[in-house]
């Protein structure tokens, strides 16, 4: 069966996060190499992971709601959570900028990403649309892409931030 554009939309949003990576990654690529003479892999990676976790961390507070769905009902204060770990995506894309607090900031976020992947496998298991809050989501299919973006994003921030130190 031919997919729908409401289908295809939302396969889009989920790549988003990628497309915001991938594309602050080359915009800031340029702008180093324009007015420090280099191309600072490093600096760009950290540059562009910091602009996706804002965009991220948006997404919590616009799309409460539904991110509060990812949540299990066991766990209590779900909207408190969901505001906290949009302000604490918003503090790891500062720390990731700030030479002092980068490796510490790294790691924090690397331990951040493994915890909240269980959230994301959740929300896939209850086929969750967190934009809409409704459970007509792309189900188990979803975490075909969602795992290996984790681990991506886990692998570029430990070679950006830690590894490039």
């Amino acid at each position: 069966m031919p997919e729908t554009g409401n289908e295809l939309c939302r396969k889009r949003i989920k790549m988003k996060p990628l497309t915001v990576l991938l594309g602050a990654f080359v915009v800031s690529l340029v702008i180093t190499k324009v007015f420090r003479g280099s191309f600072e892999l490093a600096l760009s990676g950290r540059i562009a992971m910091a602009v996706m976790l804002v965009f991220t961390a948006i997404g919590h507070f616009a799309f409460t709601k539904g991110m509060s769905l990812m949540i299990p009902e066991f766990i209590p204060f779900k909207t408190e959570i969901v505001y906290l770990t949009g302000i604490a995506e918003i503090a790891f894309a500062i720390g990731l900028l700030l030479p002092n607090y980068r490796v510490i900031t790294a790691w924090s976020l690397i331990i951040f990403l493994i915890l909240v992947l269980p959230a994301n496998i959740w929300a896939a298991i209850k086929q969750l649309d967190y934009q809409r809050a409704t459970f007509d989501g792309n189900g188990l299919a979803y975490l075909w892409f969602r795992i290996p973006l984790q681990i991506l994003f886990i692998v570029w921030t430990y070679l950006l931030a830690i590894y490039k130190s």
